[in-house]
């Protein structure tokens, strides 16, 4: 495959959608800063992917491509244990006040969150709590559940890519996918 021939084909194909993956990642992603590199990153890949077999159809791989690409993000993102930030004071930050703004934004949040959480399957939504929110170990959940630890890491797993579903606009099926 030439490079005109990609270029072509991109700018044919993948362009025209560019509103809606701005669109897209807009809406799921908090830093408006990181949505122009969100969007080259999805390019990148689908060019790449392009590279060796033009894909068709190209809009349901194009916005696959930014879910999975906010999901990684997500995950690479360090979150700090409720417990290292319970005494605010005396590690001296300047808290910015809460906005009206921010305040209905993040009751906004935690209203979203909370729905998928109680879309979940039972066992997942047990699992997601116990590691997310009290913090348990694979092998903690394993013992308080009576489970193993490998169905407590798929139940993790599962439960937390459901969520992720829910939450940044894909569609789920809550059964077991094979």
């Amino acid at each position: 495959m030439t490079v005109p021939d990609l270029a072509t084909w991109f700018g044919r194909e993948v362009l025209p959608l560019e509103a809606v993956l701005t669109q897209f990642l807009s809406r799921n992603w908090r830093n408006e800063s990181d949505i122009v590199d969100l969007r080259q990153e999805v390019y990148v890949r689908i060019c790449e992917m392009a590279q060796k077999e033009f894909p068709h159809p190209v809009r349901p791989l194009l916005f696959s491509i930014a879910r999975n690409l906010l999901i990684d993000r997500i995950r690479k993102t360090n979150v700090v244990p409720i417990e290292a930030v319970a005494d605010l004071d005396a590690l001296g930050i300047a808290i910015e006040p809460l906005t009206p703004d921010r305040t209905v934004a993040a009751r906004e949040e935690i209203r979203r969150l909370q729905d998928a959480m109680d879309r979940l399957p039972p066992r997942c939504r047990e699992v997601v709590t116990l590691a997310r929110l009290e913090g348990l170990s694979g092998k903690e959940i394993a013992a308080r559940m009576n489970i193993s630890e490998a169905t407590a890491s798929y139940h993790l797993n599962h439960g937390v890519r459901l969520l992720a579903n829910m939450l940044y606009g894909e569609p789920t099926d809550h059964r077991r996918q094979k």
